[in-house]
């Protein structure tokens, strides 16, 4: 799946879960990605941040910093 596909895909759980009151949405978000989102997936929204998050909200990147690395 394109980087792209992945930015819009997570910024799109990232509004859903940003009215939660403080860390609340950062944990919605890596909650929903680490349950719905198959390793590879996951693994590439990882590299995406640590290329720099282009396109990512904070919170998004955020809750893909608390994420377990996928190896």
């Amino acid at each position: 799946m394109s980087p792209d596909k992945l930015v819009y895909m997570a910024n799109q759980i990232g509004k859903f879960f940003i009215s939660q009151p403080g860390d609340k949405a950062a944990a919605g978000i890596a909650n929903h990605i680490a349950k719905f989102w198959e390793p590879r997936m996951r693994r590439a929204i990882q590299d995406h941040v640590a290329q720099g998050a282009a396109g990512l909200d904070p919170e998004v990147v955020k809750a893909v910093e608390s994420l377990p690395k996928v190896n």
